[in-house]
């Protein structure tokens, strides 16, 4: 039975000793950056040596691949997609075009992704921004009003998934209001429950449906003044699985960020405690990464279930001219560049 977890390799290919331990903490799964992405042929070879290290072909490999400044495959070597906000942008002039370029975006994220041996791609971002928040968030937004993210993000997902690549919609509940970026340092978010309802729950609301989800570093004051989402039984439990309605896989967003404190070995039992399906450890040192699967669960019961359907619903990839493909993504979003 896997771990609940999932890890990176500290270099661009598996030492002996992350080999071995891959080996016996088996995770349920991988994630790649820009280290493991200098080539085509090199990815590849990654998530080759990864799999063989759990035995299974079918492990997830993870990839923060949104265009604009969240990429790790990146040009020249590999195609430079537009970030997200290009189709908000396109909306206000022509709706219709917004969703194909976003659907045909994603697609052709999901091909690239998935011809390296990657097989999940941490979008969209349902994320609604709000004025003076964080740019952490910034041109990553879909578009700017949570109607609109709710039917974009939908064509991503879908995009995606023809692509070949499985979604995870992020930051739930909402990572739009921070006003600090938790990569750095624990964000606060003191809106009432009426306006996350209205607001920042309706995106998440919408692609309920989806897969996978990512949940936030961000502590919520009207539901839980204490503990970010991630570490918060409240707020996964009241508000992602109910008021949202998720029943997805959620993974926690990556726990290395200084948004959350306590030794890292630990964080991993601290999210899975609170609802978290599988904990993300990104970066870890060889020793973090064994501390922490001493504290990370087997991967059991509900969430069991939740991982096997979202690795049930891969697919094989959509036939499509690529290079056509980009030509018209290029055309649909020139109005939005003006």
């Amino acid at each position: 039975m896997p771990s609940a977890a999932i890890y990176d390799c500290e270099g661009a290919r598996l030492s002996a000793d992350e080999r071995a331990f891959f080996r016996d903490a088996d995770p349920w799964g991988f994630i790649v950056f820009a280290r493991h992405c200098e080539s085509a042929d090199a990815l590849r070879a990654h998530c080759d040596e990864l799999r063989d290290c759990v035995g299974r072909a079918d492990a997830p490999i993870l990839i923060d691949q949104e265009g604009g400044r969240v990429a790790r495959l990146k040009p020249p070597v590999f195609p430079a997609h537009k970030p997200m906000a290009v189709f908000g942008a396109l909306w206000k002039l022509d709706p219709k075009k917004a969703r194909e370029a976003a659907r045909l975006n994603a697609f052709l994220l999901g091909r690239m992704v998935s011809s390296l041996g990657v097989n999940v791609d941490c979008v969209p971002m349902l994320d609604v921004p709000q004025p003076d928040a964080s740019d952490i968030v910034g041109d990553r937004a879909i578009a700017t009003h949570a109607d609109q993210i709710a039917v974009l993000g939908r064509e991503v997902m879908e995009g995606l998934m023809e692509g070949g690549a499985l979604p995870v919609i992020k930051h739930m509940p909402g990572h739009g209001r921070a006003l600090a970026d938790s990569h750095l340092e624990l964000p606060r978010v003191i809106a009432s429950k009426k306006d996350l309802r209205d607001v920042d729950f309706v995106p998440f609301k919408a692609l309920k449906d989806s897969p996978m989800g990512m949940s936030a570093h961000i502590v919520y004051e009207a539901y839980d003044p204490d503990r970010p989402a991630t570490l918060s039984p409240i707020v996964i439990e009241e508000v992602i699985r109910g008021e949202i309605g998720f029943d997805g896989l959620l993974i926690s967003d990556d726990l290395k960020m200084k948004a959350l404190g306590g030794p890292l070995g630990a964080r991993a039992g601290a999210a899975l405690d609170a609802g978290c399906d599988i904990a993300l450890c990104c970066n870890y040192s060889l020793e973090d990464k064994i501390a922490a699967a001493k504290s990370a669960k087997p991967l059991a019961s509900k969430s069991a279930e939740r991982a096997s359907a979202a690795l049930a619903r891969l697919k094989p990839a959509a036939s499509g001219e690529l290079e056509a493909g980009y030509e018209r993504l290029a055309a649909l979003i020139k109005p939005a560049l003006a």
